[in-house]
């Protein structure tokens, strides 16, 4: 069975994946701001009692007994953040399943991040086990809970519901048509986030973008889901819109995309920020029905192993930058030529 990121789910064609976010603190300790070394261990040793009796197959790691590679690999899977892999304390552990659809992330700007994730437009699914894997959780752990505001987060951002539910979209269509822009401003004015693909603070690259919610107080968490859900959708329809256009100049847009793909095909050697960049083009292509030497899981697999940490772990050795760029045009044909 493929791991969910090399799966296609629906409105596969712009909906990379979708995301829910739950930041829970426990009761009878401080916040990550006011903890020391030896409360989050505590709060560690508290969660790692009780996994077993969790279920979903989740593993208790420590981030101390994971290599960089391994940390950095996870954050391209979008399992845990940036700043969580650069944690250079002894603290910070995760729970995490062996199809790495459910991720926990311990002592990182709160006690708990509880996330759900999917390839392809699914949040009412993964609402669905966020919430439960969170009921279970505070069953034997007491949340931070007050009765006017709802869950206490360390960032008066999250209070409230503490949900952030996001979608990674693929908007290459509304980039060439001039529309990006316009889409954006629309989506940031009914209060939702538009980021990069790390999220907040990081840049949107080769055509991706993350949108979510914005507000998590005073709106049910049924609510938040639906609002995204409906945005979303709107997302997809102008964005297939602007394929259509872009498709009434076939030559021009067939001449991209396999400029893009002959590229990729018969680069000596090519950095992660170009593959990226010109898979967005060959994702576009393969989608519209234009390139036919590609399914979908080879453009997933190209998406993932050309990544700097995952093609490191796909390769299983560490390499330096400029003999990467070279082991990466050679995985790159492996795919492509796959069987």
């Amino acid at each position: 069975m493929l791991n969910w990121y090399l799966q296609s789910g629906k409105e596969a064609d712009v909906v990379i994946s979708s995301r829910i976010r739950l930041a829970r603190n426990l009761s009878n300790f401080p916040f990550i701001t006011k903890a020391d070394k030896n409360t989050k261990q505590k709060i560690e040793e508290n969660i790692k009692e009780i996994t077993p009796s969790l279920g979903y197959g989740l593993q208790f790691v420590k981030l101390k007994d994971m290599d960089d590679i391994t940390k950095m690999v996870l954050v391209e899977k979008h399992l845990i953040s940036p700043n969580f892999a650069l944690n250079k304390e002894e603290t910070g552990a995760m729970l995490i399943n062996e199809e790495e659809n459910i991720s926990v992330m311990i002592n990182e700007e709160d006690h708990l991040r509880i996330q759900a994730m999917n390839a392809g437009l699914d949040l009412e699914n993964l609402m669905n086990l966020a919430t439960e894997l969170d009921e279970r959780i505070g069953k034997v752990l007491p949340y931070a809970y007050h009765e006017k505001y709802g869950f206490l987060t360390a960032c008066p951002t999250n209070v409230g519901t503490a949900l952030r539910v996001s979608v990674m979209v693929h908007l290459p269509g509304l980039a060439r048509t001039g529309n990006i822009r316009k889409i954006l401003e629309v989506i940031h004015n009914f209060g939702m986030n538009i980021r990069g693909i790390y999220g907040e603070g990081s840049k949107a690259g080769g055509d991706m973008y993350q949108i979510s919610n914005k507000q998590t107080l005073g709106i049910s968490e049924a609510e938040i889901v639906k609002n995204l859900k409906v945005i979303t959708e709107k997302v997809i329809e102008q964005e297939r819109l602007a394929r259509k256009i872009l498709a009434k100049d076939q030559i021009e847009l067939e001449d991209k995309v396999y400029r893009a793909f002959g590229t990729l095909t018969n680069a000596k050697k090519i950095s992660s920020e170009e593959a990226r960049d010109l898979l967005s083009e060959v994702k576009l292509g393969t989608d519209l029905g234009i390139i036919k030497e590609l399914t979908d899981l080879k453009v997933k697999k190209l998406q993932l192993y050309t990544k700097p940490a995952n093609l490191q772990q796909y390769l299983g050795k560490q390499i330096e930058s400029y003999e990467r760029d070279i082991r990466r045009a050679e995985v790159i044909k492996q795919i492509i030529g796959e069987k």
